[in-house]
């Protein structure tokens, strides 16, 4: 009888481990079809997709949710945390479809919401919002409701959302809240240029976020960046239409977190009302914006391309007119390329209280007309190096 050597012990201990791991780490399959759900765009499936998240959820192995192609009319729908799986991925072949009147979601704060969840993935798939005629009730200047967010994260952690497809939201898009170690990736999202409040992606109170590779047109910020946000990384993002990517605005309350280590790069603008900015209402604040990268971006006729904007206030409404006491500093603009809109392509418009300082520009090079254009300081401090253009004024 063969006597079993040391290393060959050890290959059968690593297949024996290998089984092991292979037999717990299987993915049980939930199709939203078994459990009513229709395929049709009419009948309501709301009630088969909470009923598919509940088995998930209490499922104590990995667990996919499967959604085929077809529309699926949903209304409101909330995926609460506290579940056994130890991860869920919700694979969307269809459309996820809301409902035709408005009002029905209007009054809700989300169409999506998952809350409290560990481990989730969304793969593929399209939410059709329907958002125009809510839009069209704004511009009308009636008595509207304010709108759903189509897909909302909150208080989660280890959130993966790819090759999704957002399509008309009332008002945001996606909203990252009280997150940690989410990364989305090719994601598009689609919205007229005039449709109001309709960020692409907003993040706030949150840390270790990536945002990859997507293209967002919209009628507001592509991304937006609000208070306590860290460690957020931004690469290869289309923008336009849309008011480009802007932290804040800040200085919403008189206790607020601060915006810091943030990377934007390799992004690029077209036809955009802005281009990087950072604003802040003119009010007191115990908020901040530190640490944050500008890198490599593209502008086509953009109207802004570079703005520090800490007198904020759209329309010239109930503008607070005070001091804002949020405090920029460290921020470089590196690699920053392209076509102004407008004579001012650089505006740094700071807090005479707290200005800004340690702002960096290199390697800037930014047209009006063919010709160069003009940048505009107020209590700002900073250096330029290497070629800017235009001359800067700091």
């Amino acid at each position: 009888m063969m006597k079993l050597t040391r290393p060959f012990h050890g290959i059968i201990l690593i297949l024996f481990v290998m089984l092991a791991i292979n037999s717990t780490s299987a993915t049980t399959k939930y199709n939203v079809l078994s459990f009513g759900a229709k395929p049709n765009g009419k009948t309501d499936s709301t009630k088969a997709f909470l009923m598919a998240w509940e088995a998930a959820c209490s499922s104590a192995d990995s667990t996919m949710i499967y959604v085929p192609k077809g529309r699926y009319f949903l209304g409101s729908m909330a995926f609460k945390g506290g579940c056994k799986s130890p991860q869920i991925t919700i694979r969307i072949d269809g459309t996820l479809v809301a409902p035709q009147d408005y009002r029905v979601l209007g009054k809700s704060t989300d169409w999506l919401s998952f809350e409290g969840v560990n481990g989730v993935s969304i793969l593929g798939g399209a939410l059709d919002a329907k958002g125009p005629s809510l839009w069209a009730c704004k511009a009308s200047h009636s008595n509207c409701p304010s709108g759903a967010t189509t897909l909302s994260f909150s208080n989660s952690k280890n959130i993966r959302i790819r090759r999704l497809l957002s399509l008309n939201s009332q008002m945001f898009h996606i909203v990252i809240n009280g997150c940690e170690n989410v990364h989305v990736q090719g994601v598009r999202i689609i919205a007229a240029g005039d449709s109001p409040n309709t960020d692409g992606i907003h993040v706030q109170l949150s840390k270790n976020v990536n945002i990859i590779k997507c293209a967002i047109k919209t009628g507001d910020d592509c991304i937006s960046i609000g208070p306590g946000t860290k460690n957020l990384w931004v690469e290869q993002v289309t923008c336009g239409p849309g008011h480009g990517i802007s932290i804040g605005s800040l200085a919403k309350d008189l206790k607020e977190e601060g915006v810091q280590n943030v990377t934007i790069r390799k992004t690029t603008f077209m036809g955009t009302q802005n281009g990087l900015r950072i604003k802040s209402w003119a009010r007191p604040s115990t908020g901040f914006v530190q640490g944050v990268r500008f890198l490599d971006s593209l502008m086509r006729n953009v109207q802004n391309p570079i703005v520090i904007d800490q007198n904020y206030c759209p329309h010239n409404l109930n503008c607070p007119n005070q001091v804002s006491g949020i405090k920029i500093k460290d921020i470089i603009y590196e690699g920053i390329r392209g076509t102004s809109s407008t004579e001012v392509a650089i505006k740094f418009d700071c807090s005479p209280k707290n200005p800004c300082t340690g702002i960096r520009l290199q390697n800037v090079n930014l047209s009006y007309l063919n010709k160069p254009a003009q940048s505009s300081c107020s209590n700002v401090r900073g250096k330029a190096l290497n070629l800017v253009q235009p001359e800067n004024c700091l």
